[in-house]
């Protein structure tokens, strides 16, 4: 008898440690999000989701749009709940994806994801340059791809802001066009031989990768 209770002791301590190792688990959610476009935003962000008790590894970069966090699996937050967060902030989810915590990957709905990519977005990129002439190569560069509508840059910050048709390129097809231009950006290094041809005014320290 003491035998057999010891051994339902034993399997109840086990689903108890289950059970509690279970609820420590976490999603990992990851938003690409349209309007970042200072610190600022990024802090708006962030303030909002804080509204969610429990998000942890909160992670935004504004160059990118990319938006990531963790939340305790057992809340069963849904990247509904999450795309309207965005909304309430004030920005636009363009795509939603979450790791569970069981391993289990969800992604937003391919039509809501599909409306979300359709017209225009804006990005705001770190390009390297020194002058007018960096100015004028580098927004060149950008403005001759198809589907962008406006790109300006500025030297003092080094930020390129592009508005495109994201039904018709992206921001690293931008970015490489930027890089053959000869101008280092944050994803893409220009190549040598590009970066050697531009004017001694324009050389400026290549961006560390």
């Amino acid at each position: 008898m003491m035998k057999k209770s010891i051994i339902v002791s034993v399997i109840v301590m086990l689903m108890m440690v289950t059970t509690a190792v279970a609820q420590e688990g976490r999603d990992k959610f990851m938003v690409q999000v349209d309007g970042l476009g200072c610190p600022f935003c990024a802090y708006g962000l962030e303030k909002k989701f804080k509204e969610f008790k429990g998000i942890k590894n909160v992670k935004i970069d504004i160059e990118t749009g990319d938006f990531s966090f963790s939340y305790p699996a057992e809340k069963a937050l849904t990247l509904t709940d999450v795309e309207k967060q965005v909304e309430k902030a004030g920005y636009t989810p363009i795509t939603a994806k979450v790791e569970r915590a069981n391993g289990k990957i969800e992604e937003a709905a391919t039509a809501e994801m599909s409306k979300k990519t359709q017209g225009t977005v804006s990005k705001n990129v770190m390009v390297a340059g020194n002058c007018a002439m960096c100015e004028a190569r580098i927004t060149k560069a950008a403005g001759a791809v198809k589907g962008v509508s406006d790109v300006s840059w500025d030297k003092d910050t080094k930020i390129m802001k592009v508005s495109f048709d994201a039904g018709l390129t992206s921001i690293q097809e931008i970015e490489k066009e930027v890089a053959v231009a000869g101008h280092d950006t944050k994803k893409h290094q220009a190549h040598t031989d590009d970066y050697r041809k531009l004017p001694a005014c324009c050389k400026y320290e290549r961006l560390k990768y």
